[in-house]
């Protein structure tokens, strides 16, 4: 369904726009494909674009807690303040959605090129999707665009999924086509792609995120009578052990040491996260602290950690959430995201630190889980940038206590036999003794 209307005149520049919607896929990132012709006075279009976005938004709560919210255009969209431009304004698309939610680009050229200039973000914690905000009320962010220059007259498409991540704001954008500064009214026919499209020749999968994956492969079941089955499937490497930290100032006030390895059984594969490609944030505080990891930005782990009362005298600090968020394809496919909100594991007193040396498995959801090696996690009262005293995970605990318990149990068996060898030997020389 097509709307026409004619755009605002703030900067007294005539214009009217056509805005489309279709309906996009489904999943967590499902999204309103949107469409929007930016035309003047005489109907000649001068910005033409189609994209598909979605908004990740982590936000505080009133119990100092930090919660994920996700924000995605719908059909309720509308595009005031789109404008062609002038001699002294710059051209700009802008869109409004949802609760007070408004995303906005203008866009600059030369004498050969054009691109996208300065994004602008609203989001109003007001609407539903912030449960519990400790903030109500619109939060406005700016970021340049990544957009590299487009010949003019030229088209700009790119499958590819693309992010932003500005404070603590990830922007999501993909199935992008895009023209500024069209000319005598017409969308050209020539097209530019996209680098990250271009640099893959068959369709990528999630197979290419990182450096280590490895299809998995079930075997058919067999009777006795049937021969073995064969695979072609790569023994995966253990991920490499990353160090991560975050600071409060100049002060570390969160240190992490673990190997991760992602098992996305719904395709399947394994996916080892590097951490030699991956991006460190997040934010500390005194009962919640927040750990996420970008893997060359396509794929994000947030870690939360909080602090519970086990005794009036007693905390302790566990992992309660995990979210994850991996870019699945460039050739349409959207992102896709999960999470557990319902942890309690990673658990020991506030002020040591959490160790465990055996790969360990945290289930996301049953179709994602988490396997980590050698991990080491301390979100709270880092002192002189050192990891505290380690309580060992009780696996760990277990491998210790098993071989102590087998030894004593040899050590009970030896002894028993020395005696039963001492009061055999007694008997017999009493034995000999009487004959004499």
């Amino acid at each position: 369904m097509a709307t026409r209307s004619r755009c605002p005149r703030p900067l007294s520049l005539p214009c009217c726009c056509l805005l489309l919607l279709a309906l996009g896929s489904p999943g967590f990132f499902q999204s309103h494909a949107v469409e929007v012709d930016v035309k003047d006075l005489s109907n000649n279009t001068c910005i033409y674009a189609k994209w598909m976005m979605s908004f990740l938004i982590k936000y505080e709560t009133n119990s100092s807690e930090y919660k994920n919210a996700t924000l995605k255009p719908s059909t309720n969209v509308t595009h005031d303040g789109s404008i062609c431009g002038n001699n002294t304004h710059a051209p700009l698309l802008a869109i409004q959605f949802g609760a007070g939610h408004s995303w906005s680009i203008n866009f600059t050229k030369t004498n050969e090129t054009y691109q996208g200039n300065i994004i602008s973000f609203t989001y109003n914690t007001n609407d539903a999707a912030f449960k519990d905000a400790k903030t109500k009320g619109p939060i406005t962010i700016v970021v340049n665009d990544t957009m590299h220059p487009v010949q003019l007259n030229t088209v700009y498409k790119c499958h590819h999924l693309d992010s932003i991540e500005v404070a603590n704001v990830s922007l999501f954008f993909w199935n992008v086509i895009l023209q500024a500064f069209v000319q005598n009214g017409t969308v050209s026919k020539h097209d530019s792609t996209c680098e990250a499209d271009k640099s893959t020749v068959a369709p990528t999968t999630i197979a290419n995120l990182t450096t280590t994956v490895a299809n998995l492969t079930t075997a058919p079941i067999t009777t006795a009578s049937s021969p073995l089955p064969t695979t072609t499937s790569k023994p995966v490497e253990k991920p490499l052990i990353g160090n991560y930290s975050l600071k409060d100032g100049d002060k570390t006030c969160l240190l992490a040491t673990m190997g991760l390895q992602l098992n996305v059984s719904q395709e399947p594969v394994l996916i080892n996260i590097n951490p030699k490609t991956t991006n460190v944030t997040g934010s500390c505080g005194n009962t919640s602290a927040i750990l996420r990891l970008s893997d060359s930005n396509r794929t994000f782990i947030d870690f939360t950690f909080a602090v519970k009362n086990t005794s009036a005298n007693t905390q302790r600090f566990y992992l309660k959430e995990v979210n994850i968020t991996v870019i699945r394809s460039i050739n349409g496919s959207e992102p896709f995201n999960a999470g557990n909100n319902n942890l309690s594991i990673w658990d020991t007193f506030l002020g040591s630190s959490y160790m465990c040396q055996k790969e360990q498995t945290v289930l996301v959801t049953e179709d994602l889980q988490i396997h980590t090696f050698d991990l080491r996690i301390q979100p709270f009262k880092v002192q002189d940038n050192k990891y505290a005293k380690a309580e060992d995970c009780s696996p760990d605990v277990d491998n210790f206590i098993v071989p102590i318990t087998v030894g004593a149990a040899l050590g009970g068996l030896v002894a028993l036999v020395l005696v039963a060898y001492f009061v055999s030997h007694k008997k017999h020389s009493n034995a000999g003794y009487q004959q004499f």
